[in-house]
């Protein structure tokens, strides 16, 4: 059990402990307080010294403020002064411009009605001018007028006929002598013969019982031959012939050389026809090749592709209206060349066009589109110069001639198929292009009659002379050149005479 004077010195202890520690708080209370108070002291004091700085700033602030704010007033209103005297000034300009006005309006109000006072009193002088010349001339204004006119009319239509005969006539001077004497010189330094063959080809047999051999047994031979070649073979009456027929003047070529080695050798059967077939074709395309080199060589036209040799080589067995395309190219390239170094063209180029020309006629039954057309671009595809390539497909003029060697070639291709001989022509195709002309020429008023001459290159119009003048049998001639130009096709050119003749005829008694 503890000792009760322990227990008492520790509860005086206890007490004394909690009275001192209650006395030591008060006093640190005490300080703090006071320390407190000196810090909220000391601020205070600094709060008044900044607010004063802030006051007299403000003030400064408030004092700079107020002079710029006085400064700029006085600007704007020296700046609204100096607008105010400007537009003072403008509006007394104005004024005074305006009573100017004022006063030209009423002297141009006065020298209007000075005019029209002056404008009808020329009109009322005009009116007795008028009345007075429809009664000394017994017209009225109109029909003096419908007259006047139409005296201008004619003597203007007059004139302007006048003119354009002189202009042809010195147009006929200068140009035809040149264009005459080149084109006449070019022609007769060239001669080329002119072979025609036929679309079909005719094959002569040793004898008729050859025909049934051709045929073989249910036809199986010569099922064998057209389905080889691509051609038909046409085997009738005609006595120790067959007809080949195909559209291809290279197959009808293999097709023929084939019949006539089958016919030579007497073997014919379906094997040996196919042998025989693929022998002649490899033999047509050697004289492809070697005409397409000889035709290069006779044109003076080297280097040209092997691919395009090759095109010209299957020419020679193409023709165009009866003409033989090969010798036509020849011909062209000939003349081309020369019309070239008449003009002073690219003679080369001009050659190489003329003879390049018809190249696309080679592949135009497997190339859709215009030989022309097909033409230049094959020649492209195998390094042919843009002006060579132009000059092929504007011949026809379906692109746009681009130089002078393009007009030369169209030129050369024109005078080679329209020569006489040149081109077959079937009798209707001839009748029915002579009656054409006819008809045309006797759809114009005036015309008594009218004769087509000189192969239809000429036609020959006889007309009214009561009906028609001098000046309108020129504008017939143009009207019918006009109209045939526009409805036929024709080669070269045909030549329109209109011929007017008055005849007095009296008789003496």
């Amino acid at each position: 059990m503890p000792d009760p004077l322990v227990v008492l010195v520790a509860a005086i202890a206890a007490i004394a402990g909690i009275v001192i520690g209650f006395l030591l708080r008060r006093i640190i209370s005490a300080s703090s307080v006071k320390h407190a108070e000196h810090y909220a002291e000391r601020l205070v004091t600094e709060a008044r010294a900044k607010q004063k700085e802030i006051v007299l700033e403000g003030k400064d602030e408030a004092l700079r403020l107020r002079r710029a704010a006085e400064e700029e007033g006085r600007e704007q209103m020296t700046t609204q002064q100096r607008t105010e005297r400007r537009l003072l000034d403008r509006e007394e300009a104005l004024d005074r411009k305006l009573a100017t006005f004022e006063q030209r309006e009423e002297a141009l109000a006065q020298r209007q009605q000075e005019l029209e006072a002056e404008l009808q009193r020329l009109r009322e002088l005009q009116q007795r001018q008028l009345a007075e010349l429809e009664r000394v001339s017994g017209l009225s204004a109109s029909e003096a007028r419908e007259g006047l006119i139409g005296k201008i009319v004619d003597e203007a239509q007059a004139e302007a006929q006048h003119r354009v005969r002189d202009i042809e006539r010195h147009a006929t001077e200068e140009g035809e002598d040149r264009a005459r004497r080149v084109l006449t010189t070019v022609m007769q330094r060239i001669a080329a013969d002119h072979t025609s063959e036929a679309t079909v080809t005719v094959v002569a047999l040793p004898n008729e019982e050859m025909k049934g051999r051709i045929i073989g047994r249910e036809g199986r031979n010569i099922r064998a031959l057209e389905q080889a070649t691509g051609v038909d073979l046409i085997i009738d009456d005609t006595p120790e012939a067959v007809v080949l027929s195909g559209f291809d003047p290279v197959r009808r070529e293999v097709a023929r050389m084939t019949l006539l080695k089958l016919i030579s050798d007497g073997r014919i059967h379906p094997g040996r026809i196919e042998e025989t077939v693929a022998k002649c074709r490899s033999e047509i395309e050697v004289v492809m090749r070697q005409a397409g080199e000889q035709a290069a060589y006779d044109a003076g036209v080297p280097g040209l592709h092997p691919e395009l040799i090759k095109l010209l080589g299957r020419l020679k067995y193409r023709t165009s209206y009866g003409q033989n395309v090969l010798n036509h190219c020849i011909e062209t390239s000939r003349l081309a060349g020369l019309l070239a170094a008449e003009i002073g063209a690219n003679v080369a180029e001009s050659k190489k066009g003329g003879l390049l020309h018809d190249i696309g006629k080679a592949v135009d039954h497997e190339v859709e589109g215009p030989h022309a057309t097909i033409g230049g671009d094959i020649a492209a595809r195998f390094g042919v110069n843009a002006t060579v390539c132009n000059a092929i497909a504007a011949h026809h003029q379906e692109v746009e001639q681009e130089s002078t060697e393009a007009t030369v070639v169209q030129i050369a291709d024109a005078i080679s198929a329209s020569r006489p001989g040149a081109r077959g022509e079937s009798l209707d195709n001839y009748v029915k292009r002579l009656d054409d002309l006819q008809q045309i020429a006797l759809s114009f008023p005036g015309v008594e009659r009218c004769f087509a001459i000189q192969a239809g290159r000429e036609i020959r119009i006889l007309v009214r002379p009561e009906d028609l003048d001098d000046l309108a049998s020129s504008r017939l001639a143009r009207d019918v050149v006009k109209k045939i130009e526009e409805q036929l096709q024709y080669p070269g050119q045909i030549k329109v005479t209109v011929i007017r003749e008055t005849r007095a005829v009296d008789y003496a008694r």
